[in-house]
């Protein structure tokens, strides 16, 4: 009974957190997508330090998410490919590190660096979001300095009172 309890509880937190990023970058769907990503969602990449279940979670909404984007077709499958890479990683940290500043900061740099360096890919050299730029390099790492400071906003300036209020309640209980 007990298994079948535990497994509820996880299947449910993964829906939670699957809607949660859905819900979060859909609210702010004029600017969730492009070179400055307002997406308060990507805080959530640093659940699976605390839930295994977080890292599928985070795949899926993110997937859904991406439906909406002008780039949908690569958006659905890398971008939520490169999430899930990201939250993988970030479970790995949270299993090898007890100090809660290592986990977070580690942690929370591969959701930072993953997509800083991904996304840009899908940007300018699958949907041609380069025109304008003097060259394609160029294009590419102006999106990832862009992508690279959006994402450290969203995942530690968000994401670090998330990591200890989740802590608390872990903890509480």
């Amino acid at each position: 009974m007990k298994n079948n309890k535990s497994l509820t509880k996880r299947l449910c937190r993964a829906g939670v957190i699957a809607a949660l990023y859905v819900a979060l970058t859909y609210a702010f769907m004029p600017f969730a997508f492009g070179p400055i990503q307002v997406r308060p969602a990507e805080a959530l990449c640093i659940l699976p330090l605390f839930f295994p279940e977080a890292a599928p979670a985070l795949f899926i909404g993110c997937a859904l998410s991406n439906i909406a984007s002008p780039y949908a077709v690569y958006d659905v499958t890398i971008g939520a490919t490169a999430t899930l890479v990201a939250a993988l990683a970030t479970y790995g940290v949270g299993r090898l590190f007890r100090n809660d500043w290592a986990k977070m900061m580690l942690g929370g740099a591969f959701p930072v660096l993953v997509n800083a360096f991904v996304i840009p890919l899908v940007i300018v050299f699958l949907c041609g979001g380069g025109e304008g730029y003097t060259s394609v390099t160029v294009a590419y790492f102006t999106y990832v300095f862009s992508l690279l400071l959006t994402e450290l906003v969203w995942v530690y300036a968000l994401g670090i009172p998330l990591y200890f209020g989740v802590k608390r309640l872990k903890n509480a209980h």
